[in-house]
């Protein structure tokens, strides 16, 4: 195992032209793609048997379609949950819990399969609990990528990542549908995929058992409360355009791709009277596609930015939508779908990207889980629209619908640039700052607290630091502070006093530990159009609370009961 340091990752040697393929040399980052790869093969074989299976127990369009609203929703409930418990707790305990989960879920849906004691909402409900288990699993899965290598591999990284999970794609779908098709009865092969499927969660579990983790950001303060740890993911997400950027592209995207993948099913039997091998060849061309794109994308993203890779992948997922609405041919599906497959992973690991270099390693499963409540928030919500436009109209009107809708929004969501410019360097700053000391009869968890900074900026500065400073506000809103304001004194305009608020003494210590290089940069800046002699001055003052006792404890009586 290699070594590891909290700021920098595993110490490998990274090559002067790294191929794509570098973070294959790190041995626990390997053990972990290759035991992920097994168990993606097994959800994806899943994929494919559940939702041919609920094809076989009913003729409904819109239940169909709710086999992906089973898959996504429960990321869409519990994505931002996921990410604060990960944030808070072991990633590594927590993973075992899920992959436990997952394994139990699966194993009695098969249980139940074999006996043919499952029904449309039966499936639809392990299909829920079984994806309750992954939306919990995946912001840890993803935020231990850093863990395992150095900053500069984390592009490659995600791409290996995505093309474990899209060879899972290119294989599974086709290996599920075989099975189902290989038995007399629907119920008997989808119950054997489905214990296939537990059986792969236990090498997952067996990796995470053997790591030795060390993390990159342990605090030395209390940990956060669920509720607060939750609150202050979203007041970062608030706070981050680029963070924002990432997540709007990411649900416009797949809002409106999940056509293909909800309704795909319904092509594959009614409009080209395929049977289950016919759909696991349709799905397994999405992930055909995605693999070749996963093992080009390190030299696509050399000669393309991110915008351009987002804008020629949306284009291109309009003619795919045009194509399954209109064309009967499988031929060309399924070519059309391969090069779908590599616009898909091109799309979504550039996001993910995005979206990991955009948030420093306090909250980055928060960031995550974000992301991910945003992926398959567009993938739920578009497939229950689509899946109702199907059911009362047709499938090409749902589709092409979705075809118009994606072309139509493409110019709102371009506007949202990522990986724009240089990405700020988010390791942790080691600052010599010490706490005073506070009040006997003060708490840590008092609060609100007003931190009071004074400056005095000469008025040739003025324009330049009011820049500064409104800079600095993002970086104080984001680390915590609910409240923040800038005053410039009414009789010397040359004093400012820039003042913020936290929840408690607490939270403010936590503002500090949260503070990144590149915020301290800002700071720095800020400070250096300071013109004093002595540093800015800074107060620290704790909500007042009205009390019984007129005197406070700290405030020293004579013996007759008057103060001094």
């Amino acid at each position: 195992m290699p070594l590891e340091t909290p700021n920098s990752g595993p110490l490998v040697a990274v090559a002067p032209n790294p191929s794509g393929f570098d973070p294959l040399k790190i041995p626990l980052f390997r053990d972990r793609w290759i035991a992920s790869t097994i168990s993606s093969i097994g959800t994806w074989m899943q994929d494919t048997a559940g939702t041919w299976l609920m094809t076989s127990l009913t003729a409904s369009p819109l239940l169909i379609a709710l086999m992906q609203t089973a898959a996504s929703l429960p990321v869409l409930l519990l994505g931002l949950l996921a990410g604060a418990t990960a944030d808070i707790f072991d990633r590594r305990k927590l993973l075992i819990f899920w992959q436990a989960w997952m394994l139990g879920s699966v194993g009695i849906l098969a249980i139940l399969t074999f006996v043919g004691y499952v029904s449309p909402w039966a499936l639809l409900a392990f299909t829920f609990l079984l994806n309750i288990g992954s939306a919990m699993n995946n912001p840890a899965w993803q935020a231990i990528v850093p863990e395992l290598v150095p900053r500069e591999l984390i592009p490659d990284s995600v791409s290996l990542n995505a093309a474990s999970n899209n060879l899972a794609r290119a294989v599974g779908p086709a290996l599920g549908g075989l099975m189902v098709a290989g038995f007399q009865r629907v119920h008997t092969g989808a119950g054997s995929v489905f214990a296939l499927n537990a059986l792969s969660f236990g090498g997952v579990i067996w990796v995470l058992i053997n790591w030795k983790r060390v993390p990159l950001f342990k605090s030395a303060l209390p940990s956060e409360r669920i509720a607060g740890s939750i609150r202050s993911g979203l007041r970062y997400v608030r706070y981050a355009p680029d963070l924002q950027a990432s997540l709007v592209r990411a649900f416009v995207f797949t809002f409106f791709i999940s056509a293909i993948w909800s309704l795909l099913a319904v092509v594959a039997r009614r409009d080209l009277k395929q049977g289950p091998l016919g759909y696991g060849i349709l799905n397994g061309s999405l992930g055909v596609g995605a693999v070749l794109g996963a093992t080009v994308l390190h030299r696509v993203r050399q000669r393309f930015s991110a915008d351009q890779i987002l804008a020629a992948a949306t284009l291109y997922n309009v003619g795919v939508l045009l194509v399954l609405a209109f064309v009967r041919s499988p031929a060309i599906i399924i070519a059309t779908l391969v090069f779908s497959g590599f616009a898909w992973t091109s799309t979504m690991s550039t996001i993910n990207v995005s979206v990991q270099l955009a948030v420093p390693a306090w909250v980055q499963a928060r960031a995550l889980g974000t992301y991910m409540m945003t992926f398959q928030g567009g993938m739920a919500l578009g497939a229950i629209l689509w899946g109702t436009i199907a059911e009362r109209t047709s499938t090409p009107i749902a589709l092409a619908t979705a075809a118009g809708g994606l072309l139509i929004t493409f110019p709102f969501a371009r506007r949202f640039r990522i990986l724009h410019g240089p990405v700020p360097d988010h390791t942790p700053h080691q600052s010599k700052w010490r706490a005073p000391q506070l009040a006997p009869d003060t708490e840590p968890t008092d609060g609100p607290v007003r931190i009071s900074v004074k400056y005095r900026i000469p008025a040739e500065n003025y324009a330049e630091f009011t820049h500064a400073i409104h800079q600095l506000r993002g970086v104080r809103l984001r680390d915590g502070a609910i409240r923040w304001g800038i005053y410039r004194d009414a009789i010397d305009p040359e004093h400012l006093n820039e003042t913020f608020i936290m929840e408690s003494w607490l939270d403010f210590l936590r503002s500090r530990e949260r503070i990144t290089a590149a915020d301290e940069l800002i700071r720095a800046k800020v400070r250096a159009l300071h013109q004093h002699d002595d540093p800015p001055k800074t107060t620290y003052q704790i909500y007042a609370r009205e009390i019984a006792n007129p005197v406070p404890s700290h405030v020293p009586r004579e013996a007759d009961g008057s103060s001094k």
